[in-house]
Formats: C-alpha cells, sequence, structure tokens
C-alpha cells in the first residue's frame, strides 16, 4: 500500500477546509469566519460531514482510509461508479476503514462520510502500484439547505439521506447545508449560500423556526424574503425551489408559545415566494412539503416529525417528481441514474 497526498480537491460536498497538524478536516461554513457564526460554528453542526465525499479516480483494489478517532458510532459508504459497493459501520474510538476486493479497473471511488459527526482525515492509501487521482465532479451544483430532515441523521447511511440518493439519480453536485436544529435563515448563512457556486438551490424553510420559536409572524416572512433577496444579489437567475414544511402530524395545528402552527408556516413560506414572484422573479420557485411527505406518509415518521430510515429514501426518490418536477437545471442531462 501507499498514502497518496491529499489536497483540498480531494474532496467535494465541503465548504472550507482546516489543515490541522495531522490531517484535513472538511467545514460547512468558511472556517476562517467560524465566529461570526454563533455559537460555536451553528451550534457545532457545521464541522458534521452530511454529503461530504473523498472522490478519486484509481485502478487500486483496495482503500484504506485513517482518521482521528471517531467520538461516536458512525457509517461510511464506499461508491464505486455512483454504485454502494459497500457500508462500513464504525465504532467510537475508531480510526480506520478499509474497503477490499474493488474492481481491477480504472473507477470513480466515492467515500460517502458520515452525516452524524465531523471527521479529520489523516490519510488515504490504495495499493503500492495504482494510480490515484482527485476526480473533478463535472456535474451542475446543488446546495440543499435546511434542518436535521436535510442532515438526515436518521438515514440508514451516508448515501441513503435524501439528498444523496436525489443527487446521484438526478445527476447533481451536492453541497447539503443541513444544520440538525439550526435552520433558522441566519444572514451569515444567507450570505455564505450567495457566494457559493449554485446551480440549483432548494431550502426547506421553518420546522426549527417553529420548534425552537426564534421567530414569530411579525419576523418570519421578512426573514424569508430577506434571506431570498440576499441570495439573488449573486445568483440572479439560479433556480431556487423553497420547500415548506413536511407533515408534521400534530404540529400542524399545535401553536408554539409565539401562536405559530406548521400551518401558518407553511402560509408564511408561500406567501413569501408569492410576492418575489410578482416582482419579476421568474426562477423562484414554491412547493409545498406535503406534496413531497404528507398525512400517508405519516407511519414514516418515527417521533411524529423525524422520517426514519425508510421515509429519507421516500423522500430521495420522490424529490425529483415532487420538488424539482420540471424545473431546467443548466447542465442537467435528463435522464436518471438507477439506484442500488
Amino acid at each position: 500500500m501507499r498514502r497518496v497526498h491529499l489536497t483540498e480537491e480531494w474532496l467535494q460536498g465541503a465548504v472550507s477546509y482546516e489543515w490541522t497538524g495531522a490531517g484535513i478536516k472538511p467545514w460547512r461554513i468558511p472556517y476562517p469566519d467560524f465566529e461570526l457564526f454563533p455559537p460555536e460554528g451553528i451550534e457545532g453542526k457545521a464541522a458534521i460531514c452530511a454529503g461530504i465525499r473523498l472522490r478519486f479516480q484509481s485502478n487500486t483494489t483496495e482503500v484504506v482510509l485513517a482518521f482521528e478517532p471517531i467520538q461516536e458510532a458512525a457509517s461510511i459508504d464506499c461508491l464505486v461508479d455512483g454504485m454502494l459497493l459497500t457500508s462500513i459501520r464504525l465504532e467510537a474510538g475508531t480510526s480506520k476503514a478499509a474497503w477490499r476486493d474493488l474492481p481491477l479497473r480504472s473507477k470513480c471511488i466515492d467515500l460517502w462520510l458520515p452525516q452524524n459527526m465531523g471527521m479529520t482525515i489523516l490519510s488515504l492509501e490504495v495499493d503500492q502500484d495504482a494510480e490515484a487521482e482527485a476526480e473533478t465532479d463535472p456535474r451542475p451544483r446543488w446546495i440543499a439547505y435546511g434542518s436535521s430532515i436535510t442532515q438526515c441523521v436518521g438515514a440508514e447511511s451516508p448515501s441513503y439521506t435524501w439528498p444523496s440518493i436525489a443527487s446521484r439519480t438526478l445527476g447533481l453536485n451536492l453541497t447539503c447545508l443541513g444544520f440538525s436544529g439550526n435552520c433558522h435563515l441566519e444572514p451569515m448563512v444567507a450570505r455564505m449560500i450567495r457566494d457559493l457556486p449554485a446551480d440549483l438551490i432548494t431550502l426547506c424553510l421553518g420546522i426549527n423556526v417553529y420548534g425552537a420559536e426564534t421567530m414569530n409572524l411579525r419576523t418570519f416572512r421578512p426573514a424569508v424574503i430577506g434571506m431570498l433577496e440576499i441570495l439573488r444579489e449573486k445568483h440572479t437567475d439560479t433556480p431556487l425551489v423553497i420547500v415548506s414544511p413536511i407533515f408534521a402530524a400534530e404540529r400542524e395545528s399545535r401553536e408554539n408559545k409565539l401562536g405559530m402552527t406548521v400551518s401558518s408556516i407553511r402560509r408564511e413560506v408561500a406567501v413569501a415566494v408569492e410576492m418575489l414572484q410578482q416582482r419579476g422573479d421568474l426562477n423562484l420557485y414554491y412547493r409545498d412539503g406535503r406534496d413531497w411527505f404528507g398525512p400517508a406518509d405519516e407511519a414514516l415518521l418515527y417521533d411524529g416529525l423525524h422520517p426514519n430510515a425508510d421515509g429519507y429514501k421516500l423522500l430521495g426518490d420522490r424529490f425529483g417528481e415532487q420538488v424539482l418536477s420540471s424545473i431546467q437545471v443548466p447542465g442537467r442531462l435528463d435522464r436518471a441514474q438507477p439506484e442500488e
């Protein structure tokens, strides 16, 4: 085995990178501006590797990934030419993962990192005589912003989060900005998304605002409008798809302490989008989350709010038809990749 020289180009789906004394740690915020994303980097969620993968081309038959010991159980998925080869479950304290018996040919290898924790990569090893180089992802860039339902901690494994499933099926290069409990439309997050390259942006808005009671009817709609206007400062014609909360059982009509229900949240999102559409934004779209995951799917909510593993698969499978629908994404081929 030989160790390859890792650079930032080997990682896809991250916003920035921190070079520690030992290795490279991907971040989902601009790490040099860490303190501008309080508290503690979006409450620690920006360090989590949701949607981040090591992507490279190699003819190796074995891959060994070393990392700093992980603090909790997690999974890493190995995909070969877009198809899942195997998912490795790692226990807390593990510092190495290996995949063997890979096909003896040149292939694109994606190692999807855990969606429930951060990780510092120490090294990547391949066969002694194998070639290996970072693989550029030429697919249209998709930014998916949302809550825990976009981060998908409860998914079966990193490549079975709904954004991962949808990105592979629809041929999109994913940057997942799902921040569990922390989708609060912060101006700094809006500025970050504004400054990232994107051919498609989806925003799943409202459920954390309801749950954490961070806004009321006076402030929520202006926050939605403000976020969208910030994005349009640079993404002047990028398709923006705004999705209101999926079905949320008793929360649909149960008022929080600020008098908000999920139904009223959904209405405010719809009105904000309609206002901007009427002002001439022709590439802005609203989707009712209940059309994507509705009352008929309630059995797949393990706690009345979060989908279980099968629920996340359903969201991924339905994304193209129910959310993206007929929206034209520049550079995307209109053919689906078969799901393994």
